[in-house]
């Protein structure tokens, strides 16, 4: 992360078991971009903190944590489970409620592989207290989303596909027909899906990027909060 971008260790407790974050926001951050890696991933994933680190040059929060615990992510039955990781990730964007509250934050969820289904469907599930404003879906697998969720999401989604990805590609077709909010593909030509090619990964950080200032920033009509 940034040097100069204040950062801190934070700990959720979800379902009794304590998960680890990192939570970057910048002084004059506009919106807070809550991440959702997939399997076999961490906090630590160099592509998740390369795009969180162009999100905070562009005046946006981020909060990098891990779903599940390291016992839980052994697991697969756990890793695929996507009724409990959009439960966990609500109960993260619970945790950082105050700083949203408090710094009028409107808040974007950021999501990798199986993680992008449970932004989607953390995205629409009811809510008192907060609206998500933004989605953003990297080499996604929406299409693990519960359909309902797919059909009642309301955020402005955003999925960024590479071409040389064709199954997770046309998945993400059928998962985008089902949407009836506001929603784009985007494909990234050449790329696989990790998007270890050359120029990939900065060609999806700026996609991402421009979306989250978008729909985060105050140029936007909207209500961050619930009423």
């Amino acid at each position: 992360m940034n040097a100069e971008t204040p950062s801190q260790r934070i700990s959720i407790v979800a379902d009794g078991a304590l998960l680890e974050g990192h939570l970057t926001c910048p002084d004059n951050a506009t919106g807070l971009v809550i991440f959702a890696h997939g399997s076999g991933s961490s906090q630590w994933s160099p592509r998740n903190r390369f795009v969180a680190d162009q999100l905070n040059a562009a005046k946006l929060g981020t909060l990098l944590f891990d779903l599940l615990t390291a016992d839980e992510a052994a697991h697969a039955a756990c890793r695929f489970d996507i009724g409990l990781l959009a439960q966990r990730l609500r109960t993260a964007t619970h945790a950082v409620g105050d700083i949203a509250r408090k710094r009028k934050l409107r808040l974007g969820y950021f999501g990798a592989s199986t993680g992008a289904a449970a932004a989607i469907q953390a995205a629409a599930l009811p809510d008192d207290l907060f609206r998500i404003n933004a989605v953003v879906s990297r080499g996604g697998r929406p299409d693990l989303a519960d359909p309902l969720a797919l059909e009642q999401l309301a955020s402005p989604t955003l999925l960024i596909v590479g071409t040389a990805d064709p199954d997770v590609l046309d998945l993400n077709r059928q998962a985008l027909s089902l949407m009836r909010c506001e929603k784009a593909l985007e494909t990234v030509p050449h790329a696989t899906h990790l998007f270890e090619e050359p120029g990939a990964l900065e060609h999806v950080a700026a996609l991402a990027r421009a979306w989250f200032v978008r729909y985060l920033s105050g140029e936007q009509p909207h209500h961050q909060y619930a009423r």
